[in-house]
């Protein structure tokens, strides 16, 4: 783990998934440099500055993506608007539910996305899935070199995350180049499903994944035999229980288990394990919709797989890393031993070997993400060479 910031967990974390976005260490050391201090500071003050220092260099790399433009060189341009719009990303999700401009800023963070993906000349279609008289937000990646329907890759945030941070990392593509479509999502409780729809988690997820799934059934490029879903860290818990409720999915991964993250809660009262984000009590009263921590706390009480994760009974891949100090490792292993109707079962640790050994690889994903990549095109009856 690439740890800039000694006593901050928090702000590695979020340094650490900048780079895997495609971060450039130059401009990492330009935004972090004058952090040092702030790094020390209560969560307010110090996510203030951070905010600060990111969103200038975004500033600046938009500023420098439009002389681009003007001179009709759309793919610098295009790139630089992506990397922008990821250092917004990173400074948003550190900010408080509330505070002051966080809106602006996503939207902003958005819009300037969208313009990166369209120079860039992205493969990368953004769709809206109904659901309950609003949408849920994803974006759809088709499978390269393809003659007919082709599988797809349902693909989760976790608490924190969002679709584009996802695409960013890069699984969709790994994907894409294997013959694996991706349809990466906004679900209830993250991203724009939360943010501009106040569209809150539930732990009945099989409810807004079945409208996810009649949507991709009406899709003649996906084959409606082939789809199957991924989650990511508290994704881990969306995903086995979609897989276990939803049997229209053909297969499972979990890029970071989360077999009982109500018992993971407790340990984060008693102040055990680290957080994702600053704010992060009010965080999770947000996402879950809960008026304070003890309705969080009860909510969080059926955010559990036990009874669950023995009703899949199609192929399941389980990953962890070896040393994550958000979600003990303990729990990847009971995800794996209750996979007992599973035709074809994997609990597969990432350790210092191949790397991606933190919470859901973020210190290093690609070798761990070649891996989930090359499992789903197997499993789904796709490739893994040219």
């Amino acid at each position: 783990m690439f740890r800039y910031f000694p006593t901050n967990y928090v702000w590695n974390l979020s340094v650490d998934l900048a780079i895997e976005m495609g971060a450039r260490i130059g401009e990492i050391e330009a935004m972090c440099a004058p952090l040092q201090e702030a790094a020390r500071q209560p969560d307010a003050e110090g996510t203030a500055a951070f905010r600060a220092t990111w969103a200038d260099m975004a500033d600046k790399l938009c500023s420098l993506a439009a002389e681009d433009e003007m001179r009709g060189r759309l793919l610098s341009a295009g790139a630089k608007y992506k990397r922008a719009a990821s250092y917004l990303l990173t400074c948003e999700r550190l900010q408080a539910h509330g505070a002051p401009g966080r809106m602006a800023l996503y939207q902003r963070f958005l819009e300037i996305f969208q313009r990166g993906l369209a120079l860039s000349g992205d493969d990368c279609e953004r769709v809206e899935i109904p659901y309950e008289g609003k949408v849920i937000s994803g974006l759809y990646v088709p499978a390269r070199n393809v003659q007919g329907p082709a599988p797809v890759l349902v693909q989760l945030n976790g608490l924190d995350s969002t679709k584009e941070m996802k695409y960013l990392v890069g699984l969709p593509a790994w994907l894409a180049e294997r013959g694996v479509a991706s349809l990466v999502i906004d679900q209830p409780g993250t991203g724009e499903a939360l943010r501009l729809h106040s569209m809150t988690a539930r732990y009945d997820a099989e409810h807004w994944a079945s409208r996810v799934v009649d949507w991709l059934e009406q899709r003649a490029d996906v084959d409606a035999a082939r789809i199957a879903c991924e989650g990511v860290s508290l994704g881990g818990y969306y995903c086995p229980r979609v897989v276990a409720m939803e049997p229209r999915f053909c297969a499972g991964v979990v890029w970071g288990a989360n077999h009982d993250w109500r018992d993971v809660q407790k340990r984060r009262l008693e102040k055990e394990g680290d957080f994702p984000v600053p704010h992060y009590w009010k965080h999770v009263c947000w996402v879950w919709g809960a008026k304070d921590v003890d309705d969080f706390m009860r909510i969080a009480e059926d955010v559990h797989l036990d009874g669950v994760v023995e009703k899949i009974r199609v192929p399941f891949l389980v990953t962890h890393g070896e040393k994550d100090s958000q979600i003990p490792l303990k729990w990847a292993q009971r995800t794996y031993d209750q996979l007992v109707n599973s035709p074809k079962r994997e609990l597969k640790i990432f350790t210092e070997r191949e790397g991606g050994v933190q919470h859901a690889s973020f210190d290093n994903s690609i070798n761990a993400g070649h891996y989930i990549a090359d499992w789903v095109a197997e499993t789904l009856g796709a490739r893994t060479r040219h």
